[in-house]
């Protein structure tokens, strides 16, 4: 016989610790207005929130999807071989090379987490229990509801926090001073150290990085209280956002691509050539452009992947051999390395304690 009734009565948070003191096996159904979430536990611990294959609303799905884990092209290519096969997503995902075992079961445990922070939360809804209705597939993950629920409480008492620190999305954000040397920077203070630049909103650099919101507001409010970053203003207008940031053929998730800052500046300079004329027009071409972009774009460019050297310094030991290296293990893209009219050299000191970084006119 199920186990059902309303959340007003016993709490989610309730209903989870007897099924862990329990430790029941079966689903968890939890209906909070037009949500739903599915936990399943075996033996008291949860081993996933999702149906086996892979719906249309698949929790793990959005969640690598949302942390640009997976990119479209591989989202539709994950599809095609589902649709064929009727194999369970984590299968394809592992068995396909999309992600090895242990990757897959840490994003798991972040995936699982989000889902059981939203649902403690509710304090309207219903709630049923099936014995009957089991996780069949490899247990990727065995989470320990105690655990999860301590986790889950934490995490929405950050959400506070951050609710109030952050709570202007087009508030700018821009680095203050790095770490030093000898203080340990998280993987997420990392990812976010190449995003942040002074150019791109709050809402923005969340957006980019490869985090959950909260991962992201967590990371941000370490960072601030470390004087790592710091707020430099505000962004004036919604129409210049989509200007500056997004190449105009961009998917929502794409990087941020600082060629736009260029094409903005491009097509200002024009306006401007054609109002005073042809005899004018290429020395305000000229002057406006040397001075803007090497002032600005390039500059920023630069700072950028000084910011990035020093990381990945701190992080091995020493400085990348070259350029390629970065963009080989992902600390950048093929991208930040091209500076349009310049070329980019590189290369380490004598001693390899040090390097050169210097940009060079194409003729």
């Amino acid at each position: 016989m199920a186990l059902q009734g309303s959340l007003r009565d016993f709490s989610a948070t309730e209903i989870l610790q007897l099924i862990g003191m329990q430790q029941k096996t079966g689903c968890l159904l939890l209906e909070h207005a037009s949500e739903r979430v599915l936990l399943f536990v075996h033996e008291g611990r949860i081993v996933s929130t999702r149906l086996p294959g892979m719906a249309a609303d698949d929790t793990l799905l959005k969640f690598l999807l949302d942390i640009h884990r997976l990119s479209e092209e591989q989202h539709r290519g994950i599809a095609s071989i589902q649709r064929e096969s009727g194999r369970d997503l984590e299968d394809i995902l592992v068995n396909g090379r999309y992600l090895d075992a242990d990757e897959l079961a840490g994003y798991l445990d972040r995936q699982i987490l989000d889902d059981i922070t939203r649902v403690v939360g509710w304090d309207t809804g219903n709630y049923r229990f099936e014995t009957d209705q089991r996780w069949t597939l490899p247990m990727h993950v065995r989470l320990s509801v105690e655990g999860a629920l301590i986790e889950a409480a934490r995490r929405m008492d950050e959400a506070k926090r951050s609710a109030e620190l952050f709570g202007d999305p087009d508030a700018l954000l821009g680095v203050r001073d790095l770490p030093d040397p000898d203080e340990p920077l998280a993987e997420e203070e990392r990812e976010l150290f190449g995003i942040i630049d002074g150019r791109h909103t709050l809402a923005e650099v969340i957006q980019a990085a490869p985090l959950t919101h909260s991962e992201a507001c967590e990371a941000l409010d370490r960072m601030l209280q470390s004087n790592w970053i710091e707020f430099t203003g505000c962004r004036e207008s919604a129409a210049h956002t989509v200007t500056v940031i997004l190449p105009e053929a961009a998917p929502v998730r794409a990087p941020i691509v600082r060629a736009s800052f260029a094409r903005e500046l491009l097509l200002a300079v024009t306006v401007i050539v054609l109002a005073v004329g042809v005899h004018e027009s290429g020395r305000l071409l000229r002057s406006r452009l040397e001075v803007r972009q090497d002032d600005v774009f390039v500059t920023s460019q630069l700072r950028d992947l000084r910011y990035t050297l020093e990381l990945f310094k701190r992080e091995r030991g020493r400085y990348p051999a070259t350029m390629e290296d970065l963009v080989a293990d992902r600390w950048v893209k093929p991208a930040q390395l091209q500076v349009p009219g310049h070329e980019l050299i590189y290369h380490l000191s004598g001693t390899g304690s040090g390097y050169v970084l210097s940009l060079e006119r194409e003729p």
